[in-house]
């Protein structure tokens, strides 16, 4: 449980003064920051004001209840007093799903706040949890961990900060907020740096079941992250180079390595391979670049922790991106004359895995990192028909970031073109795995007759015998030459 949040001054302040500037009365937005169990504390990073929705209207006003009818000579002042907040609770919870993509390890949106005077804010409790349940639900699958938000009300009469937090649980009323201590201080000074590249492989079966049954990527996909994400916790872990074995803070400056060191575990997928009713395999692997922030007080293992709930983060976050893809009407003015660019444009989810898929290849979403504050970043995921413009388009309308910031020559591109790789047989999946490059984020889909499968299988175990039975005549041959020099 958070006892003290400390926010960071620098940008609060900015925060404070844009809004005291403003003419609006009320804003809801999210908390960007961080959640320290074992520090029992909160670090706020940021404060991301929520955009106007899609018709243009904000997502956070004030509604005046009066009664005109029994009380016609209400004042001023007491009509303030019974003045409430209306919240767009859905349009908060897709912006808090989309900015969370965009997140990196140690840093996430712990909470929202509202910009509203003493009286309105008392009188929308039960809108606030609603909004605060809302954001938990939207982003749960990105941060299952997820037991408690803040709720950060700054009031402008009179002028003061005040936090609160909130235990998630099923049913959030009034009574799940309690106060707790904040400040002002520097928080994103003292945060360290740690990376990781990691290198993945998932090859899963795909079962024949029949029309009524056929499983699509993204179903299959998400019930391998979900197992993977398990796996991901047993794994230990080097930084720079040394096992991590205890729980002390890191002491040394600059940015740290971390790598993952899995068990010897036994493959339940290979055995699964071998079943009856296996149409086919899914290859998906490739390389992801892992980045994680830590407080300085925290612990090393903590670091890890954030580095491994990253990677899952980063596989999710593409998959959520090619479902939204999904969700909107293809335009046949932008496939191309070939097939492979026809699938590229196809989106990944509505892909169905049957035995009569053809060979294709479609491209994902790959990581680039986006400088933010005080030297740290933020990420992006880039489609193949993207362009930086769009990363700088989306930072400006999610981040709320200023455009004179945003430098598209200092985006890092940290992996190289990802692709998904649709092959006919398990022989075609062979060659472009060999051939990718180590930061390269591939899926791969084997599919095979069980005729086509031996028949090749065959061709290949009967090179390896051939090769014998040639040394055993080359050596025949030196024997008897040999021989007969005697």
């Amino acid at each position: 449980m958070v006892k003290a949040v400390v926010g960071e001054e620098a940008r609060l302040t900015s925060s404070e003064d844009r809004l005291s500037r403003s003419a609006i009365r009320a804003e809801v937005g999210l908390v960007i920051g961080k959640l320290s169990s074992v520090l029992d504390r909160g670090f706020v990073f940021d404060l991301i004001p929520t955009p106007s929705n899609d018709a243009g209207e904000p997502a956070c006003s004030v509604l005046e209840t009066r009664d005109d009818k029994r009380k016609p000579s209400k004042s001023k002042a007491q009509s303030s007093e019974s003045s409430s907040l209306s919240i767009d609770s859905d349009w908060v919870a897709e912006h808090a799903r989309q900015v969370s993509r965009m997140l990196l390890g140690g840093v996430k949106v712990v909470g929202i706040y509202v910009w509203a005077s003493e009286s309105a804010f008392k009188n929308s409790t039960m809108i606030l949890c609603q909004a605060i349940k809302g954001v938990s639900d939207a982003i749960r699958h990105l941060d299952p961990g997820l037991d408690e938000a803040l709720l950060i009300h700054i009031c402008y009469s009179p002028r003061r900060w005040n936090c609160r937090t909130c235990l998630l649980g099923s049913n959030i009323t009034s009574s799940s907020l309690r106060p707790c201590d904040f400040k002002l201080g520097r928080v994103l000074s003292s945060l360290q740096r740690f990376k990781c590249n990691y290198s993945f492989s998932f090859r899963l079966p795909i079962y024949s079941k029949g029309e009524s049954t056929r499983q699509t990527f993204t179903e299959i996909l998400r019930q391998e992250l979900a197992v993977h994400a398990k796996e991901l916790k047993s794994a230990n872990a080097l930084i720079d180079g040394d096992l991590v074995h205890n729980d002390e803070p890191c002491n040394t400056e600059g940015e740290h390595e971390i790598e993952l060191l899995f068990p010897f575990m036994k493959d339940s997928r290979a055995e699964a391979l071998t079943a009856k009713n296996v149409a086919g395999i899914l290859h998906f692997g490739g390389s992801i670049y892992s980045y994680a922030y830590l407080n300085a007080k925290e612990p090393v293992s903590q670091a890890v922790s954030d580095i491994k709930a990253d990677i899952t983060r980063s596989l999710q976050s593409r998959l959520d991106i090619v479902c939204d893809e999904a969700e909107q009407d293809l335009d046949p003015t932008v496939v191309g004359d070939n097939e492979e660019a026809e699938m590229s444009k196809i989106p990944v989810s509505k892909s169905i895995l049957n035995s009569s898929t053809k060979a294709c290849h479609l491209r994902l979403p790959r990581r680039v990192l986006v400088p933010w504050l005080a030297g740290t970043y933020i990420c992006d995921y880039l489609q193949p028909f993207e362009s930086l413009e769009v990363v700088k388009e989306r930072c400006m309308e999610l981040m709320s970031m200023e455009h004179s910031s945003l430098d598209v020559s200092k985006i890092s591109e940290v992996e190289t073109e990802t692709s998904l790789l649709v092959a006919e047989s398990m022989w075609d999946v062979i060659t472009p795995a060999s051939s990718a490059s180590s930061c390269r984020l591939e899926g791969n889909v084997e599919r095979t007759s069980r005729e086509d499968s031996s028949q090749r299988t065959g061709n290949a175990s009967n090179v390896p015998a051939m090769v014998a039975i040639f040394v055993l005549l080359l050596s025949v041959i030196l024997g008897l030459m040999l021989y007969r020099r005697d």
